[in-house]
């Protein structure tokens, strides 16, 4: 089973990197969607709380199996996150 310091640490990293490339959106497009880059911030602390509710009312029996399905969850919001991203730049 992965520590859980390490999914912990990994929930808080993909949640900065969604962050991060909003910022990064806002400096290079002055005349860009502002507002759907802020509602995108907000769900990406929205999804961070979410799973650190997860992560820490894990059940004691069947831990592994959780924490994979918290990774794969991490994984396919983070995903979506990225997306809506990427379509704010192709406006």
């Amino acid at each position: 089973m992965a520590s859980l310091r390490r999914i912990k640490k990994d929930v808080v990293y993909m949640v900065n990197e969604v962050i991060s490339d909003c910022w990064m959106y806002a400096y290079l497009h002055d005349d860009g969607d502002l507002e759907a880059a802020g509602k995108i911030i907000s769900d990406a602390i929205a999804m961070g709380e979410d799973l650190f509710d997860k992560i820490n009312s894990y059940p004691r029996e069947g831990a592994r199996a959780y924490f994979n399905e918290v990774g794969k969850e991490l994984s396919v919001r983070t995903d979506e996150l990225f997306k809506r991203v990427s379509a704010l730049s192709r406006k």
